[in-house]
């Protein structure tokens, strides 16, 4: 709150500076007070007063202001804390559950990759049993073809060896 001298020291309307000269000059010169004089300095003081009474009048009307500002930040505040701890409790059952499944997939992960290793591995040995089978098999092929071929041919000198037989019996016979 100003103090008096403050007050006195800030600018001010003519009205107050015609107060300050006149009592000046009332205690420079005459000692002489009349009722003008009086009037003029209850004026000021009820200026004075009114001036006073408004600067804390709007002080009081800024402190409700700060006050109603002040308690709709906290009603804020406390809305936010109720939200984010409902937004905690409706994430944390999902949090316990993703974590077990992660932890699970993770398992199996661990799991998996050494069967995959065996899995690729004997894939290995099986494309490598199928190459060595399948050369075999050609293998095999080649030879019975050529068996066939061997026995068939065996059969054909053994029919011409059997026909010359036969003729020569034939001619023997005669």
């Amino acid at each position: 709150m100003a103090t008096t001298r403050q007050i006195l020291e800030q600018p001010q309307s003519p009205f107050i500076q015609r107060i300050k000269s006149s009592g000046n000059i009332s205690m420079n010169g005459s000692p002489m007070i009349d009722e003008k004089e009086e009037e003029l300095s209850q004026s000021a003081f009820a200026l004075f007063k009114a001036k006073e009474d408004e600067i804390e009048r709007r002080k009081m009307e800024v402190k409700d202001r700060v006050q109603t500002k002040l308690g709709l930040a906290e009603e804020a505040t406390r809305r936010l804390a109720e939200i984010r701890e409902e937004l905690e409790a409706l994430t944390d059952p999902m949090r316990k559950e993703i974590s077990a499944i992660r932890k699970r997939v993770d398992a199996i992960n661990r799991e998996l990759k050494p069967l995959g290793q065996s899995c690729q591995r004997k894939e290995r040995e099986f494309k490598e049993a199928l190459e060595a089978y399948n050369e075999k098999n050609k293998e095999k092929a080649i030879f019975v073809s050529k068996l066939v071929e061997l026995v068939t041919e065996s059969e054909k000198l053994r029919m011409t060896k059997l026909e010359e037989l036969s003729k020569s019996i034939e001619i023997s016979l005669r």
